[in-house]
């Protein structure tokens, strides 16, 4: 087990990224108004860990987040996806807040940017959690 949590003056304890060798997952949870600049942050240091600790799965929780979470979609789909699929992710489930931006990006072809791992979107947690159970279930890729 690895844990870290990431905090600044105006957003304390805004990501906490930790990691189950058992489960051969990152969990990374984010919460209240996470800035561009946190977001990025935060983003590095999930590589960061995965690096240091490849495993398949990745549980983005966004349910205690408030306001806009990250703005750079394509910075996501063209650095951080390719630099995460090499670090050894097969499967994101992302838990968006409903009624959010982010439920509206599921109908959009921008879901179609992230094509070096199977990305889901859950209203639940548990269904997310669920999800990646199943999947590490599978033989890998």
């Amino acid at each position: 087990m690895t844990e870290r949590v990431l905090s600044s003056p105006e957003c304390p304890d805004y990501c906490r990224l930790y990691y189950s060798s058992e489960q051969k997952q990152l969990t990374v949870t984010w919460q209240g108004n996470v800035t561009g600049p946190l977001a990025y942050d935060g983003a590095q240091a999930a590589l960061d860990i995965l690096r240091r600790y490849p495993c398949c799965c990745l549980l983005n929780d966004n349910t205690d987040l408030q306001g806009p979470w990250f703005d750079s979609l394509l910075w996501l789909a063209q650095q951080w996806a390719p630099a995460a699929a090499q670090a050894g992710v097969q499967y994101v489930a992302h838990v968006v807040r409903s009624g959010t931006l982010a439920t509206l990006f599921l109908g959009t072809p921008t879901h179609h940017l992230f094509t070096q791992f199977e990305i889901q979107f859950f209203d639940l947690l548990a269904e997310a959690n669920d999800w990646l159970a199943a999947c590490r279930q599978q033989p890998a890729h």
